[in-house]
């Protein structure tokens, strides 16, 4: 049995989502793309910023308690952050049902679907790199959104 903080809360409505860049990442533009999106489809966003350390996002998402992690990245690099956060992210118990996506730049040779099957393997949920179709992330959320 879950501890009464983490027991499974009601959804209703729109999701609660946490974005941010990694560890390694400074771009901002992004993530308050990103945010605009997600709350133009309605959805509740927690935007954690650039340059966010690995157990800062870790505990923030067992703080705010998402429904999704949304993790971008711009500067070509950030395949080499993905792997260890995710594995963090999946070795806490109260992060267990919380999807987590990634995407933007994630390599400095485009997108590569080799390396995004590894990110998937590792953990991840979905992988949007960069060039990839907006909708396809827009409709990737939307399925996700439960109705009343």
């Amino acid at each position: 049995m879950k501890p009464v903080e983490w027991a499974d809360r009601p959804r209703s409505g729109p999701l609660d989502v946490v974005v941010t860049g990694l560890p390694s990442d400074a771009h901002t533009w992004n993530l308050v793309f990103i945010q605009l999106l997600l709350e133009d489809l309605g959805h509740k966003v927690v935007n954690l910023g650039p340059c966010v350390p690995q157990d800062e996002i870790v505990e923030s998402c067992c703080k705010f308690e998402p429904d999704l992690l949304v993790v971008s990245s711009v500067n070509g690099h950030g395949h080499h952050d993905a792997g260890p956060l995710i594995e963090a992210i999946r070795s806490r118990w109260e992060l267990a049902g919380m999807r987590a996506v990634i995407g933007g730049k994630l390599g400095v040779g485009g997108p590569d679907r080799q390396r995004s099957g590894e990110l998937v393997r590792a953990g991840y949920d979905a992988v949007f790199e960069d060039g990839g179709d907006l909708e396809a992330f827009s409709s990737y959320v939307g399925s996700m959104a439960v109705t009343p």
